[in-house]
């Protein structure tokens, strides 16, 4: 401790020079050179599992400089310091460097997230359970027990019965990315305006929004082009403590952002009630003339002003039982932090959107993503038609109690 007081010392007066102009990490190194060679101390390159003496849980160091002083870190550039077991094979940490940020809204200590430090990470894997089909990868992590989750078939791409034959929608002629004008095709089928900002953002919730396609001519860049483009912030499915699995981002997601596609099987209804586990079943193309929601919002979209049409007297449903991504693992909560969208851009076919989920507000690094089951309340039955009940443990402070 007497050395790190003598070390600040000297950082300080470093600091205070007007004419050192160089930034805090060359301000570290500089001022630890010194040190060494005031004090000719000499430094061995050992690791220790244990304790550091003089060191106690909750001491905050300003720099790695300090850490290394101390004998608590022995890597300067590296958030992790490692031991090298097995002739190299293996690594055992034996000190990780926390950085409190301020930005970072989480009081939850259970649990620390490392993002970086290759070295130390040598011989360890992180599992992506996309198994590579998502251009980000979806870690897993539980700091609750040994359990995995129960094994799926993992897929990008909504999987339609070999029935339906989907045909691709007329496109719109634009030289460049779409904008709101009446020569856009696109444009005109969303009442007139392009549903999303320039930022990628949702501008707001529409019964249904249709988005550019493979017969469009406009470029990959389009604003028009949201969803289609996939999973654009890191996710992670995480153990919780009374809800099983969840998914949360280990980013900083802005409001109206795209989070991700709820992705599985699409069965019609017929199919859907031969399914014996209906955990994972979402209906899909049937709130467009929902009065109380959309407020007459649906007159606006051209496609919805003559209510029903024929493609929308079947009910569908999308199945991630058995293949799906990560969306089924997302939680419902009385309060959400996403909310569902319906769009379409690989067909026209109004009964089978597909289910985007975007942020309905600013969602904090970690923090548990969520949205509203819509279940009604004596509105699940089973295969007998018995009411089935479950109770809500979502915890928020409007929760209803029940989940259905």
């Amino acid at each position: 401790m007497a050395s790190l007081q003598e070390f600040r010392v000297i950082y300080g007066k470093l600091l205070a020079q007007e004419k050192a102009k160089c930034n805090k990490h060359e301000h570290d190194l500089a001022a630890f050179q010194v040190f060494r060679e005031r004090l000719c101390v000499e430094f061995d390159d050992r690791r220790y599992v244990g304790g550091v003496p003089g060191v106690h849980v909750g001491d905050v160091f300003d720099s790695d400089a300090e850490l290394f002083l101390v004998g608590l870190h022995r890597k300067l550039q590296s958030r992790v310091d490692y031991i090298n077991r097995n002739g190299g094979t293996t690594c055992l940490a034996v000190s990780i460097v926390s950085y409190a940020q301020q930005s970072v809204q989480n009081n939850n200590l259970d649990f620390l997230l490392h993002v970086g430090s290759v070295a130390a990470t040598t011989g360890q894997k992180m599992e992506d359970i996309s198994a590579g089909l998502e251009k980000i990868p979806i870690s897993a992590i539980n700091s609750i027990s040994n359990e995995a989750p129960a094994p799926f078939f993992y897929i990008s791409h909504i999987q339609y019965l070999g029935k339906y034959q989907l045909d691709p929608p007329s496109g719109c002629d634009c030289v460049g990315p779409c904008s709101d004008s009446q020569k856009c095709a696109c444009v005109m089928k969303n009442g007139g305006k392009t549903p999303f900002r320039k930022t990628g953002g949702l501008l707001e919730e529409k019964p249904l929004i249709y988005e550019c396609g493979p017969s469009c001519k406009c470029p990959p860049t389009c604003r028009n082009r949201v969803g289609q483009h996939g999973i654009a912030f890191r996710l992670q499915v995480f153990k919780t403590a009374s809800m099983g699995w969840g998914v949360r981002s280990l980013d900083f997601i802005p409001t109206g952002r795209f989070v991700c596609e709820y992705i599985g099987e699409l069965l019609d209804n017929e199919d859907a009630q031969e399914r014996d586990n209906d955990e994972y079943l979402f209906l899909i193309g049937n709130n467009y003339y929902d009065v109380s929601r959309w407020d007459n919002l649906q007159k606006t979209i051209p496609s919805l002003r003559n209510g029903p049409g024929e493609e929308e007297e079947n009910f569908f449903a999308v199945d991630a039982l058995k293949c799906g991504n990560l969306a089924r693992f997302i939680n419902h909560s009385c309060t959400p932090n996403l909310f569902t969208q319906n769009v379409l851009y690989d067909h026209d076919n109004k009964g089978m959107p597909h289910i985007m989920l975007f942020a309905c507000e600013d969602i904090q690094p970690l923090e548990p993503l969520s949205y509203d089951y819509n279940y009604t309340i004596d509105g699940v039955h089973d295969s007998e038609g018995n009411i089935k009940k479950k109770r809500c443990l979502c915890g928020s402070v409007e929760c209803t109690g029940w989940l259905y």
